[in-house]
């Protein structure tokens, strides 16, 4: 049978491998019309019925609906119009069930409660605006009234995620955490807290570098060299460091200045705000940011070594 000739749908069932319920499904609906009745009125086809019926199948396959099919293969859409504004849906779905495998990952384990199962899927399937809406409201309460300085504005920016459009399942377990970490009043409190005090210290003399920078630099070679922060030893490099901050802040070197750069120092060192800032570069594909807890603790020790009432002279020796 082949050129004029007619098939049953039995016949047409056996050519295109599908079965005669389907092909008298999209017969009934017009998808694939017959082209004659036999004698005794069973439906007939042509052989261009074989190709629409394959075109049909792989449409199906691809996930296109009914109505979708019968316009293309009526010729009232074009293939590559559908197949493009397919690819878009796909796409979309992709980004959804990455998202879903990414939420029940990090239920799995960190062993979540059904709540907290509520909360982090929520959080995951917010839409770019929300997420923006999300974290500027945080950002806001962090810096409000004070980004209007360009130093704060572009610690604000620094502090944005951006989750990309097709997430690693990674990324998007970090953007969880860092969402919820950004709604925590108290972390707010003191993030806030940390950023009044930096504007504060711009009242000092001049130009100066952040004291968390210079706490950097001072005390990294001497916490890698293993020196105790109660050591005369430490002595050249606490003096730097709280002579930095006096210049800054515009006071000179006593007892209460020392007690606010304590005070300083303990404010950031935050194990919370550390968080934020690795899970932030996490999501923004960043690498990983130098830990700041071990200066900062020698720091904070070494300060309370100097200022202590109690402080043996035997300690420093």
């Amino acid at each position: 049978m082949d050129g004029g000739a007619l098939y049953s749908i039995g016949q047409l069932a056996r050519r295109t491998g599908l079965t005669v319920k389907t092909i008298r499904f999209y017969s009934d609906r017009g998808i694939v019309a017959p082209t004659d009745r036999s004698p005794a009125g069973y439906r007939l086809y042509g052989v261009d019925a074989v190709a629409r019926l394959e075109l049909v199948r792989t449409l199906r396959e691809l996930g296109l609906d009914l109505a979708t099919v019968r316009k293309v293969v009526d010729r009232e859409l074009s293939l590559a119009e559908v197949a493009a504004a397919h690819a878009e849906a796909l796409t979309v779905q992709i980004r959804t069930l990455r998202l879903r495998r990414a939420v029940l990952t990090a239920v799995a384990e960190r062993g979540a409660s059904p709540e907290e199962m509520e909360i982090m899927h929520t959080l995951a399937r917010l839409s770019e605006d929300e997420r923006r809406n999300l974290i500027g409201e945080f950002l806001d309460a962090v810096f409000g009234g004070l980004d209007g300085n360009p130093e704060f504005a572009a610690v604000r920016r620094s502090m944005t995620p951006e989750l990309p459009e097709s997430p690693e399942a990674e990324q998007v377990r970090a953007w969880v955490e860092l969402a919820e970490l950004s709604r925590d009043p108290e972390f707010r409190a003191r993030v806030r807290r940390v950023a009044e005090e930096h504007s504060a210290e711009r009242n000092g003399v001049g130009p100066c570098r952040d004291v968390v920078a210079v706490v950097r630099d001072w005390v990294g070679p001497v916490v890698a060299a293993g020196v105790e922060p109660a050591l005369r030893q430490a002595d050249p490099v606490v003096e730097g460091v709280v002579g930095h901050y006096a210049r800054l802040v515009g006071q000179p070197d006593g007892a209460a200045l020392r007690r606010r750069l304590l005070a300083r120092l303990e404010s950031v060192n935050d194990p919370r705000r550390e968080r934020y800032v690795r899970l932030l570069a996490r999501v923004n594909g960043w690498p990983a940011p130098d830990s700041l807890t071990p200066v900062l603790e020698w720091a904070v020790a070494a300060l309370r070594a100097r200022t202590s009432d109690s402080r043996a002279a035997a300690s420093m020796s």
